[in-house]
């Protein structure tokens, strides 16, 4: 025929009319009209007419294909394919993105005309949920035809710049916190037990060498040895100093034994 499908002597319950190019296929604004019946070996059924179809108002939109999604700070970026192609004479595909943070409520934004969305405005380090659907827009025949939904994928965003920043400060003044914690706590603890602390770092008293060693061998002299450690001109005067007084003051100074 002339779209170059063969439907004939088919084992499954369904033929595929979708067009190999855009130049082939059913004209958009024709009222299609089809004829099935069934065959076995010998034995025909009588031909069945199906429904008229027409594409502007009978076609189902698929979802958008080849959906990747990229997280980003804050944000989701998300790429896809149209469900197939369709001459820009004849019409064009909107989409819309249905998205949520997980367990919250839905939201959707579009349309969009390309096939590149920038979800912004996430909250950082949160899991979304979303789903692409794509409204085909038939110019010749001034059509709308919503699609189906695609399945559900989760995401998680990536922190933005804002959020690294208040991370940073969080765990700067935690570790401030705790030192000075820490500190006060040691300060406390001096405080309180300043005795025991005091204790532990007084260094123990010694005794003389010459004791030790008497301690060791008490035979040993160590009285002698101690008199003669001491010397006898420890106590003696160091300057002596005379004094002369003329022969009448001498007189009136009083004598002193």
């Amino acid at each position: 025929n002339d779209l170059g499908v063969n439907c004939m002597n088919l084992t499954k319950l369904e033929c595929n009319f979708t067009p190999s190019s855009l130049s082939t296929g059913f004209p958009p604004h024709f009222n299609i009209s089809l004829r099935v019946r069934a065959k076995l070996e010998d034995l025909v059924s009588p031909w069945l007419t199906v429904p008229w179809f027409l594409s502007c108002w009978n076609v189902t939109i698929g979802p958008p294909e080849s959906i990747w999604v990229t997280p980003g700070e804050a944000s989701l970026i998300i790429r896809f394919s149209s469900p197939f192609d369709v001459p820009p004479n004849l019409g064009y595909f909107q989409y819309y993105v249905h998205y949520w943070e997980k367990a919250g409520i839905q939201k959707v934004k579009g349309p969009f005309k390309s096939n590149s969305i920038v979800l912004d405005g996430l909250r950082p380090l949160r899991e979304y949920c979303l789903q692409v659907k794509a409204h085909l827009f038939r110019t010749s025949c001034n059509t709308s035809r919503p699609g189906r939904l695609s399945n559900i994928t989760c995401y998680e965003t990536m922190m933005d710049a804002t959020t690294k920043l208040q991370q940073v400060i969080l765990i700067a003044v935690g570790v401030f916190l705790s030192l000075a914690a820490l500190a006060g706590g040691c300060f406390f603890l001096v405080l309180r037990y300043k005795g025991l602390v005091k204790y532990w770092f007084h260094s123990p008293p010694s005794i003389p060498s010459q004791i030790e060693e008497y301690l060791k061998d008490p035979s040993q002299p160590i009285l002698e040895a101690l008199d003669k450690d001491t010397s006898p001109t420890d106590d003696a005067w160091d300057l002596v100093s005379v004094v002369a007084f003329p022969a009448k003051e001498q007189e009136d100074v009083p004598q002193t034994l």
